[in-house]
């Protein structure tokens, strides 16, 4: 499967990149908590979030922050894609964004979303810009609860990666 990078704009102007729709490679995806998942994502990250970072040049330290990355199966899969980021200048942050509701938002409706937030904690500013990660993008609840959160703290963050768009289901 070939990436093809998208972008989506949530509220305020926020930027999502992915690089597959979600249809399209929803089987790799639901690996994410067995034991082949880490070598999935591993190699996901690899064609997509490696590919992508190469394209820029960065002159000011950011910080690559995935969401909740909570190890689950023996490994966070949020933090696998952080960690392909990783360069002289973007520096993954590992155990920063945490959900205090361990609400799971898969299959639920967009008012579900809304009505039970995750909770996020941000506990950490290393630079002022951040880069923010994770899996899929379907209504953009997650990223955008998360934004908020980060420019909370007093950094600035520019955009969100994730691997997959589900905006098409």
């Amino acid at each position: 499967m070939i990436p093809h990078e998208t972008s989506r704009t949530l509220e305020n102007g926020f930027k999502v990149y992915s690089f597959y729709k979600y249809r399209d490679i929803e089987l790799l995806l639901k690996t994410k908590h067995t034991h082949l998942g880490a070598s999935v994502y591993r190699i996901l990250a690899d064609r997509s979030f490696k590919l992508f970072k190469k394209r820029f040049s960065f002159e000011n330290m950011i910080d690559i922050v995935p969401v909740d990355d909570v190890p689950k199966s023996g490994y966070s899969h949020t933090a696998i894609l952080a960690k392909s980021m990783k360069t002289r200048y973007l520096k993954p942050c590992f155990n920063v964004l945490r959900a205090q509701n361990a609400i799971t938002y898969s299959a639920k409706s967009l008012k579900y979303r809304q009505l039970h937030p995750r909770g996020f904690i941000y506990s950490r500013k290393r630079y002022e810009n951040v880069i923010l990660i994770d899996d899929i993008v379907t209504t953009g609840t997650t990223l955008i609860e998360a934004k908020k959160v980060i420019e909370k703290s007093g950094a600035r963050l520019l955009f969100a990666l994730t691997l997959a768009d589900a905006s098409d289901l």
